[in-house]
């Protein structure tokens, strides 16, 4: 694993409780969080389950920052042939852990007065693209309720805000040999400015610092992380 960033700020003193930290972006997020001096607490388990959440925010303890890092594979589907299972599925992992890992961790942070949710979502619900109707659905209701929630709990100095990703660098979804095609080289040159993926250490350096006391102005707010892919 590359090294991570480091940055002008640090998290030292905060208990960091990452979900499905064995998936797709949760290495590289542990390992920066641990190189700023945070105590991560890592769960690997899936989230669907309605009492894993629970379960999952009462054997972490004490939580300072909960990063929801939720994980579930983009199905390809054209929009006709959606069925019930895929629909369900996609919310029942990605969409409705948040309230119940809300309800978890919320009455420590509140009596705490002080605490910090970080969604990693996708881009994928800000810009239309084929044969995705169902997981954009899904990444959007996340990045909906970040922003009602985000709103809600600001007075009570709890800031709520997500990553919004999409064409980082990471192995489930771009492995060397997708990245030695040229077509999708070419791919990269017409549909992201940046020209390039993000890396996974620039990803996971500035959620890192949406996790820290540097960002306590930040609340609601959802940032797209494409290399410019998200602009319309």
């Amino acid at each position: 694993m590359a090294i991570p960033l480091q940055a002008p700020f640090s998290l030292a003193g905060k208990r960091v409780l990452l979900t499905q930290a064995g998936e797709f972006m949760g290495p590289a997020l542990a390992a920066q969080l641990r190189a700023l001096g945070a105590e991560v607490v890592c769960s690997e388990r899936p989230l669907a389950e309605p009492q894993a959440a629970q379960e999952v925010v009462q054997a972490a303890g004490e939580v300072h920052v909960l990063v929801m890092h939720l994980a579930y594979p983009a199905p390809s589907t054209r929009v006709e042939d959606v069925q019930e299972d895929e629909w369900r599925d996609l919310f029942a992992h990605l969409v409705d852990p948040m309230p119940r890992l809300a309800r978890a961790v919320l009455p420590q942070m509140l009596q705490r007065g002080h605490g910090k949710i970080l969604v990693m979502g996708s881009a994928a619900a800000l810009r239309g693209q084929k044969r995705t109707s169902a997981y954009s659905a899904a990444r959007g209701a996340q990045l909906a309720w970040v922003q009602s929630a985000g709103l809600e709990l600001a007075p009570r100095n709890i800031q709520v805000n997500a990553i919004a990703q999409n064409l980082v660098d990471n192995p489930t979804y771009f492995p060397p040999e997708v990245q030695a095609n040229p077509k999708f080289q070419e791919r990269l040159q017409r549909e992201v400015p940046l020209g390039r993926l993000v890396s996974a250490q620039e990803d996971a350096a500035f959620a890192a610092y949406l996790c820290s006391d540097a960002a306590d102005c930040f609340v609601g707010q959802v940032f797209p992380l494409s290399g410019g892919w998200a602009i319309r």
